[in-house]
């Protein structure tokens, strides 16, 4: 009997398991940090809706958890894109790099492409989507 490391998954839930803390950091910045009325301000000054603010900041939070265990992880970084796209288009007249003067498009736009790997690839190891049954894939096999 061998005992094989399947380094392709590792790699996934490595993938899955920094994007869901990026996205924990993130929410938790919008959430304690500049406060969700303050990030409804921002949001504003950008034109978007303040209220925004109230959904994004639960959806980062939640999404992350989710991605962090390994729940779901395909449906929730589906969801998740709108939120880096939306982040990209509010950075968009920043110029591409990410440290420019009110942030560029390019970090947004890598952890767009990230998510989308994510929805391809699925959970990868150590995820609590391997201990349930599988019905419903959204792409191709059940991951």
């Amino acid at each position: 009997m061998t005992n094989r490391i399947d380094t392709t998954a590792l790699g996934i839930a490595l993938l899955r398991v920094t994007l869901g803390i990026m996205f924990i950091a993130h929410a938790l910045l919008k959430i304690l940090v500049f406060t969700l009325p303050g990030t409804a301000g921002f949001f504003e000054s950008v034109g978007l809706p303040g209220a925004l603010a109230y959904v994004v900041a639960p959806m980062e939070l939640l999404g992350g958890l989710a991605l962090v265990a390994g729940l779901k992880t395909r449906w929730v970084s589906l969801a998740l894109l709108p939120v880096l796209l939306g982040a990209a288009s509010v950075h968009a007249g920043n110029g591409w790099v990410f440290s420019a003067a009110n942030g560029g498009w390019e970090y947004p736009v890598y952890l767009a492409i990230a998510a989308l790997a994510q929805v391809l690839l699925g959970s990868g190891a150590f995820a609590l989507d391997n201990l349930r049954p599988h019905r419903h894939a959204l792409i191709g096999q059940a991951a």
